[in-house]
């Protein structure tokens, strides 16, 4: 099987590689293409690539490039991890809106509107390639946030594509651990859009323990999203930490102002790593990679991809909602558990939603379409429309506001602005 990685001088690579090399009964590879640009990285990380297969005994040929046809020639899979204008543009996506008072994210607000105004165009023209060279049957696994923007933006414009986060698998394992019990014993009643989403249930051996932990342990589920337990107690449910954004938006805003912003504590991790890259001695995923983030996201995409070549199992993955939120439209991008059913991914049926989850799904629903509409087609007046629609924004002097502080930072990636 050959896999090729998109962006794969990415310093998230070598986590990717320790999971095939861990997990080579599940998914067999011969061949790993990584594709970058950035030819210094692309060596650095090829290098590390290799000598991690070669510890482990795995056979897999690793091959760098930064031709994305060869890349993704006859591809099986083409995984893509890209960040256009990498941790510099981070850093202004988590700043520049506090101008405003608003959060600096790089996957929701003002900030995550940014980035996917940079970003799915770039992954339009890579899908192109993708459709042209690798084989008929290959899907594009993204792993690019903002996943449900850049995923629908793939499917509407006809590709075989799945949307991947490792929010749903962090939650798997660490309630596994919490109850003593193997992973694959827990299935999450997993639900909403990407970076929106709910843990409504935790199943194990067919019962629901989501009620007993958040009676026993409420206190520790707060603290691992960093919200209020009276708020899990109240929704029954376990909000993804990103909910943080908005559960406790001025709260969050207060830390960021104060704080140095994450770009800035990512990229001191990133050249750490980049140095360890470089020794011909280090063969192994080093610890410093653990504070990069992503925790899982190797077994995420191993997992996945076994699924698609047809062990049954269900997988949490971003795909058309085609009904299963009923007050969305067809074509609009969920999270939610799904199986591949050997020709695309078919979601799990989804039990009606509490009015006040619902609502805010759709409010965040309306402004991601306005938001691809804009990345697609550009304009200002389409920003401004996406900006204001966005309910960390809303009014509309603010959104005018940050219409042009965004375009004033990102004016090189925009062709239109």
């Amino acid at each position: 099987m050959k896999l090729a990685i998109v962006g794969g001088g990415s310093t998230y690579t070598p986590e990717l590689i320790d999971g095939f090399a861990r997990l080579r009964d599940v998914l067999p590879l011969d061949e790993v293409h990584l594709v970058d640009p950035d030819a210094h990285r692309l060596d650095l990380v090829a290098g590390m690539a290799r000598r991690m297969l070669a510890r482990a005994g795995h056979p897999a040929t690793v091959v760098a490039t930064n031709d994305l046809v060869a890349g993704v020639s006859d591809a099986d899979a083409v995984l893509v991890q890209l960040r256009v204008g990498g941790q510099a543009t981070r850093n202004d996506d988590e700043t520049w809106p506090h101008h405003e008072h608003c959060i600096g994210q790089e996957t929701t607000g003002p900030g995550g509107f940014a980035k996917a105004l940079r970003t799915v165009p770039v992954m339009l023209s890579i899908a192109d390639v993708v459709r042209r060279h690798a084989r008929p049957d290959a899907w594009i696994i993204d792993f690019t946030n903002p996943v449900g923007i850049v995923t629908r933006a793939l499917l509407q414009a006809g590709h075989r594509a799945v949307g991947l986060c490792n929010v749903a698998i962090g939650f798997q394992r660490r309630f596994a651990a919490t109850l003593g019990v193997p992973h694959e014993q827990v299935s999450l009643g997993h639900v909403g859009l990407n970076h929106l989403t709910w843990e409504r249930s935790v199943t194990v051996d067919g019962v629901d323990v989501l009620p007993g932990l958040l009676g026993d342990r409420l206190d520790d589920l707060a603290d691992e999203v960093e919200l209020a337990p009276a708020l899990l107690a109240q929704l029954g449910m376990v909000p993804s930490y990103y909910l943080r954004y908005y559960y406790a938006h001025d709260e969050v805003l207060a830390e960021q102002l104060r704080e140095p912003s994450r770009a800035s504590a990512v990229q001191a991790i990133e050249n750490e790593l980049l140095g360890l890259y470089a020794d011909p001695s280090v063969d192994t995923k080093p610890e410093a990679l653990e504070r990069r983030g992503g925790a899982f996201y190797a077994e995420a995409a191993v997992e996945l991809i076994a699924a698609m070549r047809g062990d049954g199992s269900v997988r949490v993955v971003n795909l058309r909602n085609d009904g299963v939120l009923p007050f969305l439209p067809d074509d609009h991008v969920i999270e939610v558990p799904a199986r591949f059913d050997g020709a695309t991914f078919v979601a799990e049926p989804v039990a009606a939603l509490p009015d006040d989850i619902a609502g805010l799904i759709g409010a965040v629903t309306g402004y991601e379409r306005l938001a691809l509409d804009a990345a697609v087609h550009g304009g200002r007046d389409r920003v401004l429309r996406a900006m204001r629609a966005h309910p960390l924004v809303l009014q509309h002097d603010r959104a005018e506001r940050l219409t042009d502080l965004l375009l004033a930072a990102n004016a090189r990636f925009l062709p239109w602005a």
